[in-house]
């Protein structure tokens, strides 16, 4: 896995996630170029340019001129203990992100299981959709996954819809995407009844019943 795989469309990669991919790329391939870099890391051709510069500068990487106007990059001993450390730091960060997921969706779909809401649609494929799928509760199914942007007909083994119209029937569902998760909630409790929808408590979204609290 790379260091930008659970990256979603509509999302940026930080600092520590951008360094770890110039960090990697120099280490596969010493001939990159600005643009490759740009392109595999999904990031402005200007912003890798300086995130580049910005590695040599802290002694991570060497830059050498080679022929045809064109830069051979290494990585030096400290930009090797540097990719190690991030690596370690991202892997325990996916590591507590699933955790936490694989707990929140089990969590949401023995909700379900309770109030006796037996199909469940994913709403947003995501890398939270992916983990939701692999949870189970007694009696509840989850049948589909719920996104207009995806551009697959099929999602972690689910069926994928554009609308919650083309979703069928569903007793509830469970928010999993991970692209501006307020917005995509706002506008699903338009059309969808909010106690029927289970939020994970990951995405920091404000629900409507906790809104209601507060008053």
């Amino acid at each position: 896995m790379s260091n930008t795989d659970q990256l979603t469309a509509g999302e940026k990669p930080d600092d520590a996630e951008i360094t770890l991919g110039i960090l990697n790329a120099v280490h596969a391939n010493e001939r990159i170029t600005q643009r490759s870099v740009a392109q595999d890391l999904g990031i402005a051709l200007g912003l890798a340019n300086a995130y580049l510069k910005r590695c040599a500068r802290k002694g991570l990487i060497k830059v050498s001129q080679a022929p045809a106007n064109r830069y051979a990059y290494y990585l030096t001993p400290q930009g090797f203990a540097e990719k190690s450390r991030l690596t370690a730091e991202y892997l325990s960060d996916s590591f507590r992100f699933f955790r936490s997921a694989r707990s929140q969706c089990t969590d949401a779909l023995h909700e379900a299981a309770a109030r006796r809401w037996y199909r469940v649609a994913l709403y947003g494929a995501s890398e939270l959709a992916e983990v939701a799928s692999l949870c189970e509760a007694p009696g509840v199914s989850v049948v589909s996954v719920i996104d207009p942007g995806h551009g697959q007909n099929s999602f972690a083994h689910l069926p994928v819809v554009a609308t919650l119209d083309s979703a069928g029937e569903v007793d509830a569902l469970l928010l999993t995407t991970l692209r501006n998760p307020q917005q995509a909630y706002e506008e699903l409790i338009a059309k969808f009844p909010a106690e029927c929808v289970l939020v994970p408590s990951l995405l920091r979204v404000s629900t409507l019943a906790e809104t209601e609290d507060a008053r």
